[in-house]
């Protein structure tokens, strides 16, 4: 194909590109004119009249939002069809005047051709055209000539596949935008039943990830009052992981759903420490339940034994039996401590007020004003906050930091080993395996009851006397989002996805649970990339419970489009040494680049890493990801400091989870493969982050299989 015939082709693609932005241009426009005619609407004074500016405000104001969001690479597809129509295909449906649709919403069933045909299937689709633009300018376009016997006299085909040539490009900064580029087995479980269990499995750069977050675009597309009304939680493994993708659902179309990772499920928390492989995995077995049963019903540190009180010239005495008596009267099993607080004080009045009337002390009042004078005693109030204190669910999990009091939980439950492995992992900020544990003390404890905070009606308000100007639209516009707001404590998602889910723990399987009661999942993961060392078995029986009953359909994804094949060989033989029968996924395109293996002395390790991450920055246009050792994050970007350019980012090995980078490297292979039972498979993995180079690079020679 001469460069003539591209640039016509080209031509012909941006024609219909200007007629798209001309179109998207004058709805912008007659949306904004909506939006501010609705405002005259109520000149006829009347409540119809208001409600009626509201809603043509509201709904313009919208479309107006969604038209602006838009507008970088809108149209990226095309399709010409054996019955000769031709349909674009882009982020959002647009329409002309006379209703011709310009672009077919990636979502819409029109659009599924896109990603579902295949030489063997064509279904319908003659030539599948990938359409790249810069802004409003379309710069490249690679085609698939699907059905050539149906092909008219003169249809040209440009390129080696739109496929294989959008994965030679640079990735950018956050996840690359693969709506472009999903392939049959790929859209199949994106547009899987909306309900039950959706499991997605597949090795390294199968794209589960896009999976996974283009199927919560097309639930939120396809049933929005159901997804958007009840909400799509979105979690990956960690905050980094989080901020990679954190763009992409906006880039769909689709900015409702909530991200979280793991360490920030929890309210107040947003963890990012990890754990040493073996204490993660007692922190997330089930056994630790008991383990935190245990702690959630013992004695505060300092609780008072007894309690001494001069009333009226007469000594009340509480011993520590008594007070045990009452505090197991107002625990009984089940209950939580924070709720049945009040129930604990009931009895201390009551066992004094008897006590008060077995010794007759001259001038008792009624049993009402005995007590009101007792809460009046800052003494008695000091020991009722100590004897029985609101407790939050980290005031609990720092008790197990006292190894008597671990030794005491956790006795019949751990081992001796284990206890001891945990000796320490309580100290300092909570590590991500904490977070499911801070969930599960709040499920033992309750919430502390307090006072709900009066709902200020009028949101505008800003101290007496004063608030800001607001038209009758704003005020409900905020009355709206009062409605819909979610607490930070949500738990009433409608669909929840889990990436990354062979690294969850029985105990964050547990934790998701709670949040996902009433959902349906999509469940994305890879059994030979996982880092979980503990027991399979109680690790299935976590997430079953977490699944509930629910239907489960299960794809398996056996491409891979992220890594070259000289790449991915590497990682494959590597995880071959330990899982030898594994199959693997098939990877679909060569560089003719074969990774490179460096060694170095310890002592210049530093300079080597310098040198190294540079020649990569100037060899790809993309990102370049240097990947360490867990312990040895921090040191790599301090020797990394210097270098200025935003490109390049350090990652731990587990970091590296569900990541991509034109260029990856990897900082002593040799410690992530020595770093316990899983060592292996997290290798596999830091592996298996490059699109296009891959340099390892260490002081041991012997890392390779």
């Amino acid at each position: 194909m001469s460069d003539t015939v591209l640039q016509q082709e080209i031509a012909v693609e941006q024609q219909h590109v200007d007629r798209v932005y001309a179109r998207l241009a004058q709805l912008r426009t007659d949306a904004t004119r909506a939006e501010k005619e609705g405002y005259k609407v109520s000149s006829a004074g009347t409540f119809g009249a208001l409600v009626e500016r509201d809603a043509m405000v509201f709904h313009a104001a919208r479309r107006r939002r969604a038209l602006d969001s838009e507008h970088e690479g809108l149209v990226f597809g095309r399709l010409d069809l054996a019955t000769g129509a031709v349909h674009h295909v882009g982020r959002l449906g647009i329409r002309a005047e006379n209703a011709e649709p310009l672009v077919v919403d990636w979502r819409a069933p029109a659009a599924a051709a896109f990603y579902r045909a295949t030489a063997a299937e064509p279904e319908g689709v003659v030539r599948r055209r990938m359409i790249r633009s810069a802004g409003e300018r379309v710069v490249g376009i690679e085609d698939d000539l699907l059905d050539p016997d149906n092909a008219p006299p003169g249809m040209r085909v440009v390129g080696d596949g739109a496929l294989l040539a959008s994965l030679s490009k640079a990735t950018g900064h956050g996840m690359r935008d693969i709506v472009a580029t999903i392939q049959r087995e790929q859209d199949e479980a994106i547009r899987s039943p909306a309900s039950g269990v959706t499991i997605v499995s597949g090795g390294p750069g199968t794209g589960k990830t896009a999976v996974a977050l283009h199927r919560a675009a097309y639930l939120l597309y396809s049933d929005r009052n159901r997804f958007a009304g009840g909400g799509i939680l979105v979690v990956g493994p960690s905050g980094v992981f989080v901020e990679y993708i954190a763009a992409v659902l906006p880039s769909l179309g689709e900015d409702s759903a909530t991200l979280r990772s793991l360490g920030s499920l929890v309210e107040g928390y947003d963890a990012t420490r990890v754990d040493p492989t073996p204490v993660a995995a007692v922190k997330g077995s089930l056994r630790m339940r008991t383990v935190l049963e245990r702690a959630a019903r013992d004695a505060a540190p300092g609780q008072p034994t007894e309690l001494r009180l001069l009333y009226r010239g007469t000594l009340l005495r509480l011993d520590a039996e008594t007070l045990r008596r009452i505090w197991q009267k107002a625990l009984p099993k089940g209950a939580r401590r924070n709720e049945v607080r009040r129930a604990g004080f009931d009895g201390v009045f009551d066992a004094l007020w008897a006590q008060a009337r077995s010794l007759r002390i001259g001038g008792l009042p009624e049993r009402r004003d005995f007590e009101e004078e007792l809460a009046d005693r800052p003494d008695f109030r000091d020991f009722l906050k100590a004897w029985w204190p609101r407790l939050a669910p980290i005031h609990v999990l720092r008790w197990l930091a006292d190894p008597a009091r671990l030794r005491r939980y956790a006795g019949g439950v751990l081992s001796r080993a284990e206890i001891e492995l945990l000796a320490g992992a309580f100290d300092g900020p909570a590590t991500i395996a904490d977070v499911a544990l801070l969930d599960e003390i709040d499920e033992l404890i309750g919430k502390p009851r307090r006072p709900r905070p009066r709902k200020n009606a009028n949101p505008f308000h800003v101290i007496d006397g004063i608030q800001e100007v607001s038209t009758y639209a704003d005020r409900q516009r905020a009355a709206r989002a009062a409605d819909t707001a979610r607490p930070d404590d949500y738990r009433e998602y409608a669909h929840v996805v889990v990436d990354e889910a062979q690294d969850v723990s029985p105990m964050q399987w547990r934790m998701l649970g709670r949040r996902g009661r009433f959902a349906s999942w999509t469940i994305v993961g890879d059994a030979a990339q996982t880092a979980w060392s503990g027991e399979a078995a109680e690790l299935d029986r976590a997430r079953d419970k977490a699944l509930g009953g629910k239907r489960r359909a299960t794809y398996t994804l056996t491409t891979n489009y992220r890594n070259s094949a000289e790449i991915f060989a590497v990682a494959a033989s590597v995880i071959r040494a330990v899982l030898p029968d594994l199959p693997l996924p098939r990877a679909v395109r060569s560089t003719g680049v074969d990774p490179a293996d460096l060694v170095t002395r310890a002592g210049d390790l530093p300079d080597a890493v310098r040198e190294a991450a540079g020649k990569l920055l100037t060899e790809v246009e993309g990102t370049v990801g240097v990947v360490t050792p867990v312990p040895r994050r921090d040191e790599v970007a301090a020797w990394l400091a210097g270098t200025a350019d935003p490109r390049l980012q350090v990652v731990t090995s587990l970091q590296a989870k569900g990541m991509e980078y034109d260029a990856v490297l990897l900082v002593e292979p040799g410690e992530i493969r020595r770093d316990g039972p899983s060592g292996v498979r997290t290798l596999y993995v830091a592996l298996s982050r490059a699109t296009q180079r891959l340099v390892t690079l260490g002081t041991d020679a012997h890392w390779h299989p």
